[in-house]
């Protein structure tokens, strides 16, 4: 709803918005990063009015913004956004800086939960500030939680073991194609009871749509992959089920994970989403497609995080 790829129009983004409500959607996840502060502003327009008691929050920390007239259109992927650029910041005085920031985007008094937004090359500042930090702020009742966002798995297992976060966003990783997060960062979660929310079930659209031109991990899809996501695909078909069916219910197979993050651009999409959740999936059907989990080490997304 941001511009990723293409610009999207405030009327689409306001419709989506206005279904996923209808729909019975009371969780929403946004982030300064998602078209530098676009994402949050939008969100804000559509959450004025609404009872703050009837819906939660998350958004991110780690990038604050500064208005450039010289910002480049499609920086960074999302197209259509206004004049600005992201400064990496993960100071203690950041994380209040951004929180303060992201307020006034949203036209919000409070956030539910503030997520520590890909952290991967700035760990030591990120564990060491961000954190301690995020922790004072929800012992202050100022946010609910606090937790990381990452598409890393060893990002992700280092903040559950090594700082007192309640919740990981981990986006890619954990999907019905790749499975990345289920060996130690599920396992890891649930010892710990931290709340594990997963995102990019899709792998970027290659489990909607897999086909040659597919993206995975936000670039064009290797062929292997697509190869793999195909065979699921007929899998799938075999039963009378959509892939993007079984690949948006998959997450909650594992009890560590509490919420799945949806990123649909139109009111159809979101329709289309909630539908496809509603599917009944058999038991068989899950069995046949464990047997086609590919090779893990074919994924790009499953190595360490660069440091």
């Amino acid at each position: 709803m941001a511009g990723l790829y293409a610009p999207v129009p405030e009327e689409t983004v306001q419709q989506a918005l206005q279904r996923s409500w209808e729909l019975g959607v009371r969780a929403f996840d946004t982030a300064p990063h998602y078209g530098v502060g676009l994402s949050e502003e939008r969100l804000g327009r559509f959450l004025r009015g609404k009872p703050r008691d009837e819906f939660v929050v998350s958004t991110k920390v780690g990038r604050l913004l500064v208005e450039d007239p010289d910002a480049p259109d499609h920086g960074e992927g999302f197209a259509g956004t206004p004049r600005r650029r992201r400064v990496r910041d993960y100071s203690a005085d950041g994380v209040r800086r951004s929180l303060a920031e992201s307020l006034t985007r949203l036209g919000l008094d409070r956030v539910d939960l503030l997520l520590i937004h890909d952290p991967e090359e700035h760990m030591d500042e990120a564990l060491s500030q961000a954190a301690p930090a995020l922790s004072a702020l929800r012992d202050e009742g100022v946010i609910g939680g606090y937790g990381v966002g990452t598409n890393y798995v060893d990002v992700a297992l280092r903040f559950a073991t090594e700082s007192d976060i309640d919740h990981v966003l981990i986006a890619g990783r954990y999907t019905l194609l790749e499975r990345g997060a289920e060996t130690e960062l599920l396992p890891a979660c649930a010892d710990r009871g931290i709340s594990v929310l997963t995102a990019g079930v899709l792998n970027s659209g290659l489990l909607a749509a897999p086909r040659p031109e597919a993206n995975y991990n936000y670039e064009p899809a290797p062929v292997q992959l697509v190869e793999a996501a195909l065979k699921m695909e007929q899998a799938c078909l075999g039963f009378g089920v959509q892939l993007r069916a079984a690949a948006l219910q998959f997450p909650h197979r594992n009890p560590a994970v509490t919420g799945v993050v949806l990123g649909a651009e139109t009111a159809a999409t979101v329709q289309d989403c909630l539908d496809q959740r509603q599917v009944s999936i058999p038991d068989a059907l899950w069995s046949e497609l464990d047997t086609l989990v590919p090779d893990q080490t074919l994924f790009p997304g499953s190595g360490p995080a660069p440091r």
